[in-house]
C-alpha cells in the first residue's frame, strides 16, 4: 500500500521561508506526476504546484509563482517545495499527492496522507 508523508511545516514570520518535504512509501515514484496543495482553514484544498516525473516540467497557482519552488529526488522519492516570501495567506495544511493526469489536479492516485501544518504570523 502506498503512503504518502509529508514533512518540514512550521511556524513562521511574514517574509520567511520553509521547505516541505514530500516521501512517497510503497512503491517507486520516478513516472508519476507529483503535486503540492494547500488547505487554509476551513476551506477547500487547492493546487499549489506540481512536477513531472523528470523535473522538467513545473506549474504553479498564480498565487505563489515566484515565490514556491517545486522540486523532486526521484532517488530518494521525495519532493520539495522551497517557500519564500511566506504570507499569513499561506497558512494552512500541505499535501501532496499525485494528481492522474497533468492539469486536471483533483484527480489523484493515492490516499491523502496527513499533511504539515504551515503558519505564517503577521
Amino acid at each position: 500500500q502506498v503512503q504518502v508523508v509529508e514533512s518540514g511545516g512550521g511556524l513562521v514570520q511574514t517574509g520567511g521561508s520553509l521547505r516541505l518535504s514530500c516521501t512517497v512509501f510503497g512503491r517507486p515514484f520516478d513516472d508519476r506526476f507529483i503535486a503540492w496543495y494547500h488547505q487554509a482553514p476551513g476551506k477547500e484544498r487547492d493546487f499549489v504546484a506540481a512536477v513531472t516525473w523528470n523535473g522538467g516540467t513545473t506549474d504553479y497557482a498564480p498565487s505563489v509563482k515566484g515565490r514556491f519552488t517545486i522540486s523532486r529526488d526521484n532517488a530518494k522519492n521525495t519532493v520539495f517545495l522551497q517557500m519564500n516570501s511566506l504570507t499569513p495567506g499561506d497558512t494552512g495544511i500541505y499535501f501532496c499527492n499525485a494528481p492522474r493526469l497533468w492539469g486536471l489536479w483533483e484527480g489523484v492516485l493515492y490516499d491523502w496522507g496527513q499533511g504539515t501544518q504551515v503558519t505564517v504570523s503577521s
